[in-house]
């Protein structure tokens, strides 16, 4: 008698636990994701991180991987690298006035999210970051990787300066994919 009731008691809890875990599940919230249309590629990684981050505007583009925000800095994007528009000993390069264009139509005006690698600055005191255009200020984990999407796209080329590594293998990873697809620069510029 007493094993039948502890069998039921058993039993009874089970299903409780059950019932309560799928509701709970059932009614958490859900992670949405929103993409701007104008953006036409679906190969944009969402990039979770845990470091410290700054929100800012963007208050000129510079060039295909230079930035000028709110407070007068210039960022730099940290591990890719744009083809040459703005170089005092350099003429301008092959689809350079084309990222440069892309990079504005992306960032200009916009709130980014800035994340700081190892290094602070480069040898010219420009900020060194990895940029995600937000859609406000309490965004956080959400928005478009830029600098993972400009050489996703074609517009850049990955570009390592150790210790600044954290996003390599991705920036590699996205190279190859765009020019595998002919994107961008692949397309257009002799190697």
């Amino acid at each position: 008698m007493k094993q039948s009731i502890l069998r039921i008691l058993y039993f009874s809890l089970i299903c409780f636990f059950a019932i309560a875990g799928f509701i709970s599940f059932k009614s958490s919230p859900k992670l949405n994701v929103t993409i701007p249309s104008f953006f036409p590629s679906p190969t944009i990684i969402p990039t979770v991180t845990t470091q410290p981050y700054t929100i800012n505007k963007v208050i000129r583009v510079i060039d295909g991987d230079t930035i000028e925000i709110e407070n007068k800095q210039v960022v730099r994007y940290i591990g890719i690298n744009t083809p040459e528009t703005k170089h005092p000993n350099k003429s301008v390069e092959c689809f350079g006035k084309e990222a440069s264009f892309f990079n504005k139509q992306l960032v200009e005006g916009k709130l980014v999210r800035m994340e700081k690698d190892v290094s602070e600055v480069d040898r010219y005191k420009r900020l060194l970051r990895y940029i995600w255009v937000i859609e406000s200020e309490n965004a956080t984990q959400s928005g478009i990787f830029v600098n993972d999407y400009l050489v996703r796209q074609g517009y850049a080329v990955a570009s390592t300066f150790p210790p600044d590594v954290a996003y390599s293998n991705q920036f590699v990873d996205a190279e190859k994919e765009a020019r595998n697809n002919n994107r961008g620069l692949w397309s257009k510029c002799n190697e």
